[in-house]
């Protein structure tokens, strides 16, 4: 288990659970991610590993749905991308919790590593703290497609 450690003045991560992740490589991420989106390069942003029982918890008290699930977002001011030529607004983005001990399945079917997932889920939780969901098809393509957009980008970077 790592302790809570700030990667850089805006991001805070922490591995609670018992599962190894590379941590530098989600503060790297989160700095690409705030660029490519136009946010305020001063957001602060909390990313937790936790482990399946904490999951669990958080899922069931604030999703009212059972068992674990991977990612969770909690936006705090409710921060957006900024448009061409208007200043992008400081505040606090919000927190992002994963549960590497729950990705096994998902991330074979999908040909990731466990650090690979991890970055996914955080580009899928960030785009989530800043408004996007997938409850439509719509939705769905249009996030995943910026989704799918920024890991490749970042990648190549």
């Amino acid at each position: 288990m790592t302790p809570s450690s700030p990667l850089a003045a805006h991001v805070t991560v922490s591995n609670e659970s018992d599962e190894p992740c590379d941590t530098e490589a989600l503060a790297s991420l989160t700095a690409f991610l705030f660029d490519a989106l136009r946010l305020h390069p001063d957001c602060q942003l909390g990313i937790t590993l936790v482990d399946v029982d904490r999951m669990t918890t958080l899922h069931e008290d604030w999703m009212h749905e059972p068992g674990p699930t991977d990612v969770l977002s909690f936006p705090i001011d409710e921060l957006r991308t900024a448009g061409p030529g208007i200043e992008p607004e400081a505040g606090i983005l919000g927190d992002i919790v994963l549960c590497p001990a729950f990705l096994g399945p998902q991330r074979a079917a999908a040909g990731r590593t466990l650090d690979e997932e991890c970055q996914f889920l955080v580009t899928h939780g960030t785009l989530h703290l800043i408004g996007y969901d997938h409850m439509t098809e719509p939705e769905y393509d249009a996030m995943f497609a910026l989704q799918d957009d920024l890991l490749s980008r970042w990648r190549a970077s």
